[in-house]
């Protein structure tokens, strides 16, 4: 990635397999450590973390995994006090775990992961759709199965953070995996603190899961916001209604499927398709950036209208809102809102802090 250092822009490596969308904004202050130019590498920088308001974030995934083996040479891992590291890096058949620990009642196959989505006080994993983190779950679950001991702690890296969640908008496949396994895998999220000298503070924060609310909630239903680019300004013929003006800019259209919302969004990525609703057209018409889906067993299709509507530069008035009593569905932007911290916000709300709003937290350690 291209990072600005003291006015000269390098090339720096991030060892990080997220999105990392909402951290790596335009003009996040950025860690680098300065590895230099080898055989091995074409960087001579190494993204490290992002600052995230007064906290340091730390995005580098191998630096997260010795902390973890600091953490357990410590005893400061909940749940994992009286475990010893044996090994790192080990393989089980064709698998390979990060460590294999041992205590009083035997060893223990440990996986880690790092996770640096975090709203307020809610923290989810992944950030973007592993295919590889549920095939670990899976692993690990069948050496449980054997009579082995495993275990996968979530490094959280947000220190305020006290309620972990799979990230079911996201992958919903990683989060029924994780829902499937939790019987079998010793799962521990946990909440860290990084010192700006890339130390850690010794504060460790066990995190509750609410497992009932994740189950009724990591379904295939609910809302999404697709983010489309119009390069030019056009004049779109829009079903029968004739041809209206669209200025150029990023368009964010906002829409629901109470089932099958996975095929839903689907549908929109194709181009060949025969046309039924407004968005069809300008999808026709515009270049489709990204689909967001929002998971949840409420419809908040004109929820998330209505603050779009007071982030928005403009709108289309009358787009995609013909069953319900919103003035649109289509709003207008002049620069990318996956720039912007505000959509960020937004997106973070419902997908995240509404669950800390609503009450919800009643149900954490049911399930």
């Amino acid at each position: 990635m291209k990072c600005d250092l003291d006015g000269l822009v390098v090339e720096a490596f991030l060892p990080n397999p997220g999105r990392l969308q909402e951290l790596l904004l335009p003009g996040s202050n950025l860690y680098l450590a300065r590895e230099g130019i080898s055989a091995s590498r074409k960087t001579e920088y190494t993204v490290v973390g992002v600052e995230c308001g007064n906290n340091l974030i730390m995005l580098h995934t191998h630096l997260t995994n010795e902390a973890v083996g600091c953490l357990l040479e410590n005893h400061l891992v909940p749940g994992l006090e009286g475990a010893a590291v044996v090994r790192r890096e080990v393989r089980v058949g064709h698998s390979r775990f990060d460590f294999l620990l041992k205590d009083q009642e035997g060893e223990i196959h440990l996986e880690v992961k790092s996770c640096t989505l975090f709203g307020n006080s809610v923290a989810m994993f992944p950030d973007a759709v592993t295919t590889r983190g549920a095939r670990h779950l899976r692993e690990l679950a069948d050496l449980s199965r054997q009579g082995f001991r495993s275990a996968v702690i979530f490094v959280v890296q947000w220190p305020r953070a006290t309620v972990f969640m799979p990230d079911y908008h996201t992958d919903l496949h990683f989060s029924r995996t994780l829902l499937d396994v939790r019987s079998l895998v010793q799962i521990v999220p946990i909440a860290v603190e990084w010192m700006p000298g890339l130390s850690l503070s010794g504060r460790v924060t066990p995190l509750e899961i609410p497992w009932s609310y994740v189950e009724s909630e990591a379904k295939d239903v609910g809302s999404y916001i697709l983010v489309l680019e119009l390069k030019e300004d056009r004049s779109i013929a829009i079903g029968s209604g004739g041809e209206r003006p669209f200025p150029k800019g990023f368009y964010l259209y906002v829409g629901s499927a109470m089932a099958n919302l996975t095929a839903r969004i689907e549908r929109h990525l194709r181009l060949r398709k025969r046309f039924h609703w407004h968005i069809d057209w300008l999808r026709a018409n515009a270049i489709l950036r990204m689909a967001l889906p929002v998971r949840c067993s409420d419809r908040l299709e004109c929820d998330i209208a209505d603050r779009l509507s007071r982030l928005a530069d403009w709108s289309i008035p009358g787009f995609g809102c013909s069953d319900c009593s919103c003035r649109t569905h289509l709003f207008g932007m002049g620069g990318d809102p996956l720039e912007r911290p505000a959509f960020h916000h937004l997106l973070q709300y419902f997908r995240m802090d509404r669950f800390e709003e609503k009450g919800f937290t009643s149900s954490i350690g049911a399930g």
